[in-house]
This record gives C-alpha cells, structure tokens and sequence, in this order.
C-alpha cells in the first residue's frame, strides 16, 4: 500500500507537477526563440556589425518575439491579446536589459567567450522569465 511517499519524500502535488510540465513546455518552446537570438548574435558578432553584448541584447528582443507567440498560444494556452502583448514585451524588455548587464559583467570581469556567457544568461533568464510570466504575464489565461 503508497503512503504517498518515494523513500520517505512527499510526492510532488497536482499544482507541483502541473508547473513543471508548464516549465519543461516553456523551456522546450523557448528553444525557438534562443535559437533566433543565437543566430542573430552570432550572425552580428562574425560580420563585425555589433559587440557581443549589443548583439545579445537585440537578439532577445528577435526571440521575445517568437517566444511570445509560441508562449501565448502552447504554454499558458492564452488568447494573442493586447493587454498580454504589453505584459510580456515588459517582462522581455527587462530580461533583455538584464541580458545585456549579465553579459557585459561575465565578458569584462570573468573574460569568458561570449558563448558560454550567453549560455549562462539563458539559463538564468529563463527561470526568471518563467516565473514573472507564469505570476504576471498569464496570471488571469486558464486552460481550454
């Protein structure tokens, strides 16, 4: 007989789990979006257009993009609405200032290739987004 336990540790409740296959479904459609930035800061960064930290700061912006529609429509499940559109892009121009802050701290005082700290910013980034998005951004979209 379960006495709802895995080696003594509670089992993750329904909201618990709902959240995280929300946040593996947020990491898996904001590929898409870290993928256009990606290529726009790579892109800018080898034709010698921009520094790497303006690069990735505009690249966000290029994925923010995709991410939102991807967001809207498969992670929270919500409604392209204009009131949503303004909350997001809110949140996306606050990581996307964060991102250029990261980014010039990790390069200027830890000198570490642009990559890798693009890498470490996503990841970051990511975790915070999620949460002002799923608090703020989606807090009034239920599920269909």
């Amino acid at each position: 007989m379960s006495d709802g336990t895995v080696s003594g540790q509670a089992l993750p409740g329904r909201a618990t789990r709902i959240m995280l296959g929300r946040f593996l479904v947020y990491a898996m459609v904001g590929a898409a979006g870290t993928a256009g930035q990606y290529a726009f800061l790579i892109t800018a960064v080898s034709m010698g257009m921009m520094g790497p930290a303006l690069a990735s700061s505009l690249g966000a912006i290029v994925g923010a993009v995709i991410n939102f529609v991807l967001n809207t429509l498969i992670t929270f499940r919500g409604r392209l609405t204009l009131a949503t559109a303004g909350r997001f892009f809110a949140t996306a121009a606050l990581a996307a200032v964060a991102n250029g802050l990261m980014m010039s701290a990790l390069l200027r005082f830890l000198r570490i290739d642009y990559r890798l700290a693009q890498l470490l910013v996503t990841a970051v980034l990511m975790c915070l987004t999620f949460g002002i998005n799923s608090a703020w951004t989606y807090r009034a979209t239920k599920p269909r």
